[in-house]
């Protein structure tokens, strides 16, 4: 018990969170109880939307004395992904309604996404996964170095301070370096981060020499979720893009087949796949939701009257709900909606019991991945003994 607790406070340290004597005790206490939600009450609650208040003044006084454009302030911020998750009754179809209760994807990853005000900007994204895949990325013959994000691994699948400072060096520098001078900017940027481990606030000692010219901004203790850009609905678009493509691959694979939801998991959808997805979906983020998420740190930097007319006629999430049953699945506008909000809900403890378990899991995995011979199929357990029983019998 001792270790998933201390799992779940790294947790929500890496997250940004703010963590009492008495948030914690509550959590152990829920633990035991089996109840895993924790509620942060009034006091709290408030002392945050006065922080929030004085910061946005604050940030417009910076912006205007540095001179600082839409196009050079930029937002980072990591979300967790499960990606094999789909909304809770999609599994029911006409084939397995008879079948026993479906549990849902407990597979995780990391993501960091950022971007600018303006929307024309956005940077690869750093993804951290607990494991690395060598099967998976050998059966599609690719080369991480090739992929739309910067990969790494580690256990828990968290962003690590060394993580982000090799991101922020060998993607975020180079690419806003890219941006501005492409666009005959002034070679200046800010970047606004929260306040998680991951990004120390000496970062900007991190940073290599060429890449000076980047100033980083922290937000204020528990005011994260009112005032953090990515916070306000681009993760929240980006998941419902996600599950959407998620949808149009599983309907394109099973179209005019008997394959169930569960074989389509199984046999047609891994992580490459998914990576693919990831940059689809972070691709089809607008430039009006990367704006408008900036309407409360800095509400003059969002021109409404630009984006007039350019609301799509068909929201996300009932393009979901209409793949989803052309699928022959019940799913409705609630059931996705679930799903994004089950997408940013804490770590429960069976999910810290997972996390846990992959510790113990993940270098054996990655020796075996390193050294396993080329082959065209992977021999079974039973084969193997009925090989060595020929064996024997010779």
């Amino acid at each position: 018990m001792e270790k998933l607790l201390m799992l779940w406070v790294t947790e929500k340290q890496l997250q940004g969170g703010t963590l009492t004597q008495s948030i914690i005790c509550e959590k152990d206490l829920r633990k035991r109880t089996g109840i895993h939600s924790v509620v942060r009450h009034g006091e709290a609650a408030s002392l945050d939307v006065k922080a929030a208040e004085v910061y946005i003044k604050t940030f417009s006084e910076l912006i205007e004395a540095k001179g600082y454009i839409p196009q050079q302030v930029l937002n980072c911020d990591e979300t967790g992904l499960f990606w094999k998750r789909m909304p809770s009754r999609t599994y029911i179809t006409a084939e397995e309604k008879t079948m026993p209760g479906h549990k849902p994807m407990k597979d995780r990853l990391t993501l960091a996404l950022c971007a600018n005000v303006s929307g024309d900007c956005k940077i690869k994204p750093l993804l951290v996964y607990h494991s690395e895949n060598s099967r998976a990325f050998k059966s599609h013959k690719i080369l991480k170095e090739k992929l739309q994000v910067m990969w790494r691994t580690n256990p828990k699948a968290w962003v690590t301070r060394k993580f982000f400072v090799e991101w922020i060096n060998l993607v975020f520098g180079p690419s806003v370096k890219k941006y501005l001078q492409e666009n005959n900017l002034p070679m200046q940027a800010l970047l606004v981060l929260d306040n998680a481990p991951a990004h120390p606030p000496n970062l900007k000692d991190d940073l290599l020499e060429e890449f000076k010219f980047i100033k980083v901004l922290y937000l204020p203790p528990n005011t994260t979720p009112i005032l953090q850009p990515m916070d306000q609905q681009v993760i929240s678009n980006f998941k419902k893009l996600y599950t959407k493509h998620i949808f149009r691959r599983c309907f394109e694979v099973t179209e005019n087949t008997n394959l169930t939801l569960r074989e389509f998991w199984k046999d047609h959808f891994d992580i490459v796949i998914c990576l693919r997805i990831i940059d689809q979906a972070w691709l089809g983020v607008t430039m009006r939701t990367l704006t408008s998420a900036w309407k409360k740190l800095w509400p003059e930097a969002v021109a409404e009257r630009a984006f007039k007319g350019l609301d799509p006629k068909v929201s996300v999430v009932e393009e979901n709900v209409s793949l989803g049953k052309s699928m022959g699945l019940e799913v409705d506008e609630r059931d996705v909606n679930e799903l994004i909000e089950e997408q940013s809900q804490e770590v429960t403890t069976e999910e810290l019991h997972d996390i846990h378990s992959q510790q113990h899991t993940v270098v054996q995995q990655k020796i075996s991945f390193e050294e396993e011979p080329e082959m065209e199929e992977v021999i079974s357990t039973r084969d193997i003994k009925e090989i060595l029983e020929c064996g024997r019998k010779l």
